[in-house]
């Protein structure tokens, strides 16, 4: 049309140029996109749908995989950071969140553990959190925090499930992050009978072992003779040792109050050492107790 000027075609050398910019514009908005969006940082879409279909025996187990967690049954740790993690999923699970919202609130339940692991304050933790969770009310989405996947309700159930988990324990977590634990270690001592060298009068092993009589009979070495005198003087000396005996009286030079003193020394010493030896006993029964309550309960 007369009086208004008409568009001018771009030369074809320089549309090329055009569409590799506008490609390189979309990735970088989708790398934008992608690096301020709270879904599948931590657990990728595969990883949600395979522990989605899993119980909770199942989950736990996976989930100690994906953490790469060796030594569950016997580091309190990794015990309680598992539990952390399984009970934040299933609770996800049973809220009915998409894929994308169980991703995206597990990578806010690592956030928020990172930040107390890293000796954050739990107020400031707390202004994370709202930081993170009041994108959901802003209109437009450069104001977002990368959870609009979110409505407002579910804002408030993750909210209540941090202030009742993670917050209400946070003395805890923090404890678990800069203390190390003792360990605890148990001896048990047994004792093992080994089969006497060959010189020994001793019988073979099981599976060549004979009865004791056929041993006794037949291979047992028979007994050196003695001689007449030999036998007589040895039964000489048995009689005189047993005259003697009964000649003798052991408590003789001794009154009854002597007596009586030296039994009640001899009964505090001899109660004395049963009642230490029960009490010894007692502990390594009560510390057993307590390791086993303790796997049982992380179990």
């Amino acid at each position: 049309m007369a009086g208004k000027d008409k568009m001018k075609p771009l030369p074809k050398s320089q549309m090329p140029e055009i569409q590799v910019q506008e490609k390189k514009q979309n990735k970088d908005n989708e790398a934008s996109e992608k690096e301020h969006t709270f879904a599948w940082k931590f657990l990728s879409h595969s990883q949600v749908s395979m522990l989605s279909e899993l119980s909770v025996e199942e989950v736990q187990k996976k989930m100690e995989d994906i953490l790469q967690f060796k030594n569950r049954q016997t580091c309190l740790k990794e015990a309680a950071l598992l539990d952390y993690y399984v009970s934040g999923f299933w609770w996800a699970k049973e809220m009915n969140f998409t894929s994308q919202q169980i991703s995206g609130f597990m990578t806010l339940l690592r956030m928020l553990l990172e930040n107390a692991k890293k000796h954050m304050s739990l107020v400031d933790n707390w202004k994370e959190l709202a930081k993170t969770m009041a994108g959901i009310r802003q209109s437009s989405p450069a104001g977002k925090g990368g959870i609009e996947f979110f409505s407002v309700d579910q804002a408030i159930s993750i909210i209540d499930y941090f202030k009742s988990s993670l917050f209400q324990h946070y003395k805890l977590y923090e404890f678990l992050f800069s203390q190390p634990r003792d360990e605890l270690v148990l001896a048990l001592e047994e004792n093992i009978e080994v089969i006497k060298p060959t010189e020994f009068p001793f019988p073979a092993p099981l599976e060549e072992g004979l009865s004791s009589d056929i041993y006794s009979q037949f291979i047992a070495p028979a007994p050196a003779e003695q001689s007449e005198d030999e036998m007589g003087k040895q039964d000489y000396d048995e009689r005189t040792s047993v005259t003697e005996a009964e000649v003798k009286d052991p408590l003789e030079g001794y009154t009854m109050e002597d007596v009586k003193s030296v039994l009640g020394l001899v009964t505090r010493d001899v109660i004395g050492n049963l009642q230490t030896e029960i009490s010894e006993k007692l502990r390594v029964q009560e510390e057993t107790y307590i390791v086993r309550m303790d796997r049982l309960k992380n179990s």
